[in-house]
């Protein structure tokens, strides 16, 4: 009989949930080990070597460590009810003329309704991954909270989940930094495990050529989007373009030359198939309506309430007050000008450290 209970451990054979699944036995939790193939490389199309956590070898190292420490460990295959939703999600979302945040989708809608249902089905109180992020209580609800690592926490791809979610859920590595977790990696005895790489690209897009990709899974997609302009706020032809898929907001690169200031995506017409270009400062931005909301901290928010708002993976968030316009969008009115708010990325709320709550961005604004 466990001390702690049984918990279902998604192990992609990377360090970090290697480790949480090694951390969670060492603390006395009956632990079984779960692999999820996601997706099918060789299919993708893609010209890089199969790596990442669908490939054999990830899957092999997962087992390995389950043999070693002797707790049963699955592989399922979820790549029907993956590609369904969130690859066609991912390519809707492109040919929209919005940038997407597969990771997002991917946590709230797929890999946490998977764990949960095998988590049932082999009767296991809780799951676990290797996020670096915290569970915290406040007035009867859970919410996220930054990881101990600010370089490695993940707090912002898991707003959607919901709270009968979070009561299930563990992140054993929350209180820990990247090299603390690569020395318990060496400390249990798995030299090579502690150096693995990292690996930041899309999953199911491992050459991390995105465009190529759409190219790949939309059959005479560059004869449907060819022949578009780029234009400048008033409409100027600026120029050809190779279709409005291939661009995001905020992008600088890959536009061309003969402009005499540098110029970025400032906004993509999906309908016209124009790409409207202009200065950095036609990228400032200070507000943004938010929809498809999830609230974790509070289950709802006064109107004007002062958050830090992040609009991408990587940024450092700005203050704002955010308005409730209805029950399923906020309007968000920054307290400094942004720049580069793309219209499908996530919106995730803070309060410190805390999650508040998050949601996808619909268009941005001046006000």
């Amino acid at each position: 009989m466990s001390k702690h209970g049984r918990v279902l451990v998604a192990m992609s054979g990377g360090i970090d949930s290697t480790v949480a699944a090694m951390m969670l036995h060492e603390q006395g939790y009956e632990v079984i080990g779960l692999t999820m193939k996601t997706w099918d490389y060789a299919g993708s199309g893609g010209s890089k070597k199969e790596t990442g956590c669908c490939s054999l070898d990830s899957i092999n190292d997962a087992r390995q460590v389950a043999v070693d420490m002797n707790f049963p460990h699955y592989i399922v295959d979820i790549r029907e009810e993956f590609g369904n939703f969130v690859i066609d999600n991912f390519v809707d979302e492109y040919l929209s003329g919005r940038t997407p945040n597969p990771c997002v989708l991917c946590n709230t809608h797929i890999k946490w309704d998977a764990l949960l249902r095998r988590a049932d089905a082999m009767d296991c109180e809780f799951i676990a991954t290797g996020h670096y992020a915290i569970i915290k209580t406040y007035n009867d609800r859970l919410y996220i909270s930054k990881g101990k690592d600010d370089r490695k926490d993940q707090s912002y791809v898991l707003w959607g989940l919901s709270q009968s979610a979070l009561q299930r859920s563990n992140f054993p590595l929350g209180q820990y930094t990247k090299p603390e977790i690569r020395q318990m990696a060496k400390e249990f005895g798995y030299e090579a495990l502690s150096k693995k790489a990292e690996s930041y690209e899309i999953c199911f897009v491992p050459d991390n050529d995105y465009r190529g990709f759409l190219k790949r899974k939309v059959e005479g997609l560059e004869e449907k989007v060819d022949g578009g302009f780029f234009v400048d706020a008033d409409g100027n032809v600026l120029g050809k373009h190779e279709g409005y898929p291939f661009y995001t907001v905020g992008q600088r690169k890959g536009l061309g030359g003969g402009f005499k200031v540098p110029m970025f995506v400032t906004d993509i017409i999906a309908e016209s198939n124009t790409v409207v270009l202009g200065p950095v400062d036609a990228l400032v931005r200070n507000s943004m309506a938010v929809s498809q909301l999830n609230w974790m901290k509070y289950d709802r928010i006064p109107d004007g309430f002062e958050l830090t708002t992040q609009v991408r993976y990587n940024d450092k968030g700005t203050l704002s007050h955010v308005f409730e316009m209805s029950p399923s969008q906020v309007k968000v009115e920054f307290l400094a000008n942004i720049k580069g708010i793309a219209p499908g990325q996530s919106a995730v709320f803070y309060e410190g450290d805390d999650v508040v709550g998050g949601g996808i961005i619909e268009s941005s604004f001046n006000r």
